[in-house]
């Protein structure tokens, strides 16, 4: 009888173990789909959501960093024709996205619509000097009138410059260059991002998930449109994405992703590069692509994007975009910084240049299983251009046209320890601790198993052998 009983508690143990086991397996797929429905439910954009309080207000510190590419020969460029040559100065940094989302609206059809208030506050701590410093960069006015004006008008642009005084290159403060100055050929304010403060970006009509969670963030409209308006073309005027502060959930690193910036009035895509653990999380990077600013001989899709074949050299120069048509006609031209992954020449015209992909790349790093994008820099550089005149005194020297840079920036952002830490508790370490419950459960029912069916088999030997004894 107690043999029996022996064998039978070995059996249960064994059965015992065989259903920790099951549940185990059973828990894998069944975790899954718990953790997708939570991640769905919290990355719909509407009020009560995880992703709805991080996209009203930008919970991390979003900063803009500019360095300036301070001229050290201006007068041998306009006396003797030399090739100009710069130092970059910076960084002056300043907070901004600090403004909550304005005019959120939803909208029957499971869109949300509203407007991006725009605001920069200096940071003299992380800066290496005050707004007051000054710097030596190009004149504005002249190499935007310059641009604008008919060669029949330079002798008009000629006694303006005479009678302020003005030359190609100017000194104003950091202060004065980004949020403008009066200036005495225009009469009127001028400055690279003038106005800003105060300004609004917008409005941005984007798709809020509740009815599928794939389309959640990305755009729907721009201005009211669908498209773009600026360069002439379906292709070039497509919107595509998301505005790159999260995606979609679920995101496969095999596919690219794609945004819509309107600081270069286009859309982009960007690729996998590599994961990275960001404060305990894991995250994938994803950089521009070296094809994103290739000219159109190497990359045929940018065709629509080349509007002037005279500075573009029939379109062959790489790496700069000419951004005119959305800045209300100022000649404005984006590239990366030093001119990265632009043409040689761009870099031969203007002495001083040392592009870098550690420093210089634009980079997203998005938390694969929320799309939230936890970490960015965004690098742009902001270029104008000027070329030989025979009439323009300041420009009579000048040999050919060249694009010249002003100055760089790069907005970034990274999710506080805080925020790290309340990701952490909702999301990994609950799907850590289901894999740890799903791994114990499967490993000691299996143990279980053998060990109580091996010590049955064992047990049920030594009575056969017993009983033939």
């Amino acid at each position: 009888m107690g043999c029996c009983n022996r064998r039978c508690g070995l059996i249960t143990g064994a059965v015992f173990g065989a259903v920790l086991a099951i549940l185990g397996g059973i828990l894998i797929p069944l975790g899954e789909i718990v953790i997708e429905g939570t991640v769905k439910k919290e990355a719909v954009i509407e009020p009560g959501t995880t992703a709805y309080d991080n996209w009203v207000s930008t919970g991390a510190s979003v900063y803009r960093q500019f360095w300036f590419f301070d001229v050290k020969n201006p007068l041998e460029v306009v006396q003797k024709g030399a090739t100009p040559e710069v130092v970059e100065r910076g960084p002056y940094t300043y907070r901004t996205r600090f403004l909550p989302k304005e005019n959120i609206t939803f909208n029957p059809n499971l869109t949300v619509s509203y407007l991006m208030p725009m605001g920069a506050i200096f940071e003299p701590s992380m800066s290496v000097g005050p707004e007051e410093d000054e710097v030596t960069s190009l004149n504005l006015a002249v190499a935007g009138a310059y641009s604008l004006l008919l060669p029949v008008l330079h002798p008009v642009l000629e006694g303006l410059i005479r009678s302020t005084n003005s030359s190609l290159f100017q000194h104003r403060t950091v202060k004065e260059m980004l949020w403008g100055y009066k200036d005495p050929i225009l009469k009127k304010e001028l400055g690279l991002f003038s106005p800003y403060n105060g300004t609004f970006d917008g409005y941005y009509t984007v798709y809020s998930g509740k009815d599928d969670i794939s389309k959640v963030g990305i755009i729907d409209k721009w201005q009211g449109g669908r498209s773009l308006k600026f360069w002439e073309d379906k292709y070039c005027d497509m919107i595509n994405g998301t505005d790159a502060s999260f995606f979609p959930p679920f995101v496969d690193k095999e596919q690219p992703l794609y945004f819509f910036s309107s600081d270069i009035c286009r859309s982009v895509s960007a690729s996998f590069k590599e994961s990275l653990n960001l404060k305990g999380i894991e995250v994938d990077r994803y950089t521009l692509l070296k094809s994103t600013l290739a000219s159109p001989v190497d990359n045929p899709d940018n065709r629509c994007f080349c509007r002037d074949l005279k500075t573009t050299k029939n379109c062959t120069k790489a790496g700069v975009l000419d951004i005119s048509s959305c800045q209300e006609g100022r000649p404005i031209y984006i590239s990366l910084p030093h001119f990265l992954h632009g043409s040689q020449s761009l870099r031969e015209d203007v002495l001083g240049l040392s592009p870098s992909e550690e420093h210089h790349s634009t980079y997203l790093d998005v938390e694969p299983t929320t799309g939230f994008t936890l970490r960015f820099a965004k690098r742009i550089q902001l270029n104008m251009m000027y070329g030989p005149s025979k009439i323009i005194t300041v420009l009579k020297k000048v040999k050919d046209y060249t694009i010249f840079p002003i100055i760089w920036l790069n907005e970034t952002a990274v999710l506080d320890d805080e925020t790290a830490d309340m990701f952490k508790e909702k999301l990994i370490y609950r799907v850590e601790m289901l894999a740890i419950v799903q791994k114990a459960l499967l490993g000691s029912g299996v143990a279980v198993f053998i060990l109580c069916l091996s010590l049955y088999f064992v047990a049920r030997r030594s009575h056969n052998q017993s009983k033939l004894v």
